[in-house]
């Protein structure tokens, strides 16, 4: 296993793990912008960029795109969240310049009027269809609430209006700043062949204009209180608890992994045995959400509208005797197990490191081994995840329900 890296001269960086021993290599480009990047006049464009960028290119139709990656064999997609958007591909070692190529090029999408008024429509159903989806809702919603005026309530997917109001130029505005090469890392793992990857990226995005890009990190306000979403069209409460967390930045994140792991993993957790075990809740789960210069607990419940009273008044009993008390040790060594197994299993394939290796140089500009990692993790005390719940103050939460209830 080797780390390598190095910046053209235009700012694109490039990061690789070479295994040389690996059936296959992945590569993705990691754009460091997403949702909380937006202004209110053009929310959701990240997303719809996201979109866009498969629409064709100079060289390339849409069809064309879609062709190649599939004569390649690619497991293939892209993604955006609050703060990111990536395009990747896994593909065997002898198709490496054929997925750079077309990865880079379609980075550089014609972003055509008639293709931006199609896409348009397409993007307004994925709202509807999403608002449809109580899980959604709940998150979305909760985040808002959480980071209340903070960009990182931004919605994703922006607003029917947002999206029914943005212009084509002001989405080539946008484009032109965040897709700035000094804000984008081309990622490779697996059985790369680096020194073809960096003529490759000179190739195919020497050219590419720089721009001046930045991101606004203010303080994370961590608002508080009860918010009751009522929605009679819904037969299954849905409770949403969230509170602060270490940032992606922080060494404490390995101590908050633990810590909902321990407190909300699906099987075997507290609020598994408190809540899903005596069929109190139908789901009951704690996540870590490390964000750049911010974080967040988020605790996530449903069920039986009749028993949220009951399941929301043992969560958050849980959540004071965890803060209290901090983990036991037979719980903190199946947590260490639990999430040693995880990162093992997905960096086994090329594909499953590449969130990592890419994570890692986006958020902090360095480099983990799969096997620091798990060691960082089991040098994590008990101790330490107990400090850790009570300077976070897992009780003091901002709470979201939506469901038939309009009380809780």
């Amino acid at each position: 296993m080797d780390f390598k890296h190095t910046t053209l001269d235009n700012g694109l960086t490039i990061v690789a793990e070479v295994n040389p021993d690996a059936a296959s290599m992945a590569a993705g480009f990691f754009v460091r912008t997403g949702s909380r990047d937006e202004t209110p006049e053009v929310a959701g464009v990240s997303h719809f960029l996201e979109h866009m960028v498969f629409k064709g290119t100079e060289r390339r139709t849409a069809l064309d795109v879609n062709r190649e990656f599939d004569e390649m064999g690619a497991d293939y997609n892209a993604g955006t969240s609050y703060e990111n958007t990536i395009f990747y591909g896994a593909v065997l070692p002898e198709f490496q310049q054929r997925l750079l190529d077309l990865l880079g090029d379609i980075l550089r999408p014609s972003l055509r009027q008639e293709d931006f008024d199609v896409e348009k429509n397409v993007i307004q159903e994925e709202i509807a269809l999403y608002e449809d989806q109580p899980v959604f809702r709940t998150y979305e919603k909760l985040m808002a609430a959480f980071f209340d005026g903070h960009p990182l309530g931004n919605e994703i997917l922006g607003t029917t209006e947002s999206i029914g109001a943005l212009r084509r130029e002001q989405m080539l505005e946008y484009f032109t700043r965040r897709y700035a090469p000094g804000n984008v890392t081309l990622v490779g793992v697996g059985d790369v062949d680096f020194g073809a990857l960096v003529d490759q990226a000179q190739h195919i995005c020497g050219d590419w204009s720089p721009a001046e890009t930045q991101r606004d990190t203010p303080p994370a306000p961590g608002k508080t209180g009860r918010t009751i979403l009522a929605d009679e069209r819904l037969v299954r409460e849905h409770v949403g608890l969230m509170s602060p967390a270490p940032s992606h930045q922080d060494d404490e994140r390995f101590a908050a992994m633990l810590l909902a792991t321990v407190l909300g993993d699906e099987t075997g957790s507290r609020l598994y045995y408190a809540l899903v075990d005596p069929a109190i809740a139908d789901e009951a789960t704690t996540a870590y959400m490390p964000l750049d210069a911010a974080g967040a607990f988020v605790t996530f419940l449903a069920g039986d509208p009749q028993r949220a009273d009951e399941a929301l008044e043992i969560t958050e009993r849980e959540l004071k005797r965890f803060a209290d008390e901090g983990p036991t040790d037979p719980e903190l060594t199946a947590a260490k197990h639990k999430l040693a197994c995880q990162t093992t299993l997905s960096g086994e394939l090329p594909m499953g490191r590449l969130a990592a290796v890419g994570s890692d140089w986006v958020y902090r500009g360095d480099y983990m081994p799969l096997s620091e990692h798990v060691e960082r993790v089991y040098a994590v005390t008990g101790e330490q995840v107990r400090e850790l719940a009570q300077r976070y103050d897992l009780t003091a939460t901002c709470t979201l329900a939506l469901g038939p209830r309009e009380d809780l």
